[in-house]
């Protein structure tokens, strides 16, 4: 990791940088480019209003996401609408920001250009790139058209549809065989995604579509929990896995540990040598990072993101900054910042005010440092783990504390109020209402299957 020689590095009114921190802003304003929208990148933005700078914004979608509640669209538990806003209307009455919907195919460090895939590109002053991670197959790219992870709203909608479909289908199949494999679901990582779709489906199968069918019987529904280390939530206090792992097989789930998956196909997976028949099989194992490191070819670690600085640029280029997922960050204990939502926001803010300084031709802040804000993991209805410092708990308090700060980040009051109340209908009674199928859905999913 290099030491912090850029903090005291100066944009030029032309884009340059010197290193004499003498630049001159009075009749220039930095272009700023901010790609990604996701909390870090939307931290960015937000931190840098009325800071003197022109701010471009690009994403690929047109929202910004709220990923922690992504599960929750995948179980029929909340719409897409209660979890996603579009970017233009986040930024309509800031006329510094201006919204681009693009999808950035590299970057120019010497041009100081993003080069965008329809060919144009968009010149910057200052870079931050934000753009996030997708799951990762650990080498097994195959396996992803027969288990799809969970970092989109396409992926939520994706395992909706399987989810929903698996039921729908096995109603009307006779083999009894096949009917047990269209209602066993493999969830692959035990993680707070993996134990809070586990969880979830249970639930679905259990509470929500257990009047709804005639042939089949919901309660026959296996779901299966993989995990190739000891134990889940391995960033948790051994008591909380263990309590998480208690909770889940209460709910019907089985667990698996210590074995990997080594083979995922259309017909089911295989641990520890023996074939698992499944109709449906859910990816919360890993995670890889954008190719940002590609794009400006600097260092990454293995997950592929960027190793960057305490100031959270990348070597001998001070005007570009990656965050979030994207970026691999120490912290003050030598290890890597985790890639979670706190933990982007705090880098984006970091970057925002370090930006703002320079505008202001001020002294820069000190290295960014990681404020760790705990840890949280919802098993089921009112059950929950919170593992923040010193505080530890489990069930139906840390469960009204998990729902609470989940609404509390939601932007908008509209939108805490739409899900409180969605939540409120679903734990009362168990109802989902965003059980709904189209048909471009199944055909899409019999196109995979063929």
């Amino acid at each position: 990791m290099r030491q912090d020689t850029s903090n005291d590095s100066q944009l030029g009114p032309s884009g340059g940088h010197s290193t004499e921190a003498k630049s001159d802003y009075s009749n220039a304003r930095p272009r700023v480019v901010v790609v990604g929208a996701g909390f870090g990148g939307l931290e960015v933005v937000q931190s840098l209003a009325k800071k003197g700078a022109d701010v471009t914004i690009i994403d690929r979608r047109n929202h910004h996401l709220f990923q922690p509640l992504l599960y929750q669209v995948a179980s029929a538990s909340l719409s897409t609408s209660e979890i996603a806003w579009p970017i233009r209307a986040l930024f309509s009455k800031r006329k510094d920001v201006r919204t681009l919907l693009a999808e950035v195919d590299g970057v120019d460090a010497q041009t100081q250009s993003v080069l965008l895939t329809d060919g144009t590109t968009i010149p910057y002053d200052i870079l931050v790139l934000a753009t996030g991670a997708r799951h990762s197959y650990f080498g097994n790219d195959a396996w992803e058209p027969y288990a799809p992870g969970l970092k989109s709203l396409e992926d939520a909608v994706t395992i909706r549809r399987r989810v929903l479909l698996a039921f729908e289908k096995a109603e009307r199949e006779p083999d009894p065989a096949r009917r047990a494999a269209l209602q066993t679901f493999v969830v692959i990582g035990g993680g707070p995604t993996g134990v809070e779709l586990a969880g979830t489906i249970a639930e679905l199968a259990h509470l929500t579509l257990k009047q709804d069918f005639r042939s089949i019987d919901p309660d026959a529904t296996k779901v299966i929990l993989i995990e190739a280390g000891p134990r889940l939530l391995p960033v948790f206090t051994e008591k909380l896995s263990d309590y998480t792992r208690k909770a889940l097989k209460k709910l019907g789930v089985e667990i698996r540990l210590g074995k990997p998956v080594t083979e995922c196909s259309s017909e089911g997976v295989t641990v520890d040598g023996k074939h698992l028949p499944a109709e449906t099989i859910l990816w919360a194992a890993g995670v890889q990072a954008s190719p940002a490191a590609r794009w400006l070819n600097t260092e990454a670690d293995r997950a592929g993101r960027a190793i960057v600085g305490p100031d959270l640029t990348i070597p001998d280029n001070p005007n570009i900054f990656v965050i979030g997922d994207t970026a691999a960050a120490t912290g003050e204990d030598g290890k890597t910042v985790p890639g979670l939502a706190p933990a982007a926001k705090q880098q984006g803010q970091y970057v925002a005010d370090l930006i703002s300084r320079r505008i202001k031709q001020k002294k820069p802040p000190a290295p960014f440092r990681y404020r760790h804000q705990g840890n949280l993991a919802t098993i089921g209805r009112r059950l929950a783990v919170v593992d923040i410092g010193r505080l530890k708990l489990r069930g139906t308090f840390a469960w009204w504390m998990w729902k609470l700060i989940h609404i509390y980040f939601l932007i908008g009051v509209q939108n805490r109020l739409s899900v409180a109340l969605s939540w409120t209908w679903t734990h009362s009674i168990g109802y989902r209402s965003s059980r709904l199928i189209t048909y471009a859905d199944q055909k899409a999913d019999t196109d995979i299957k063929q």
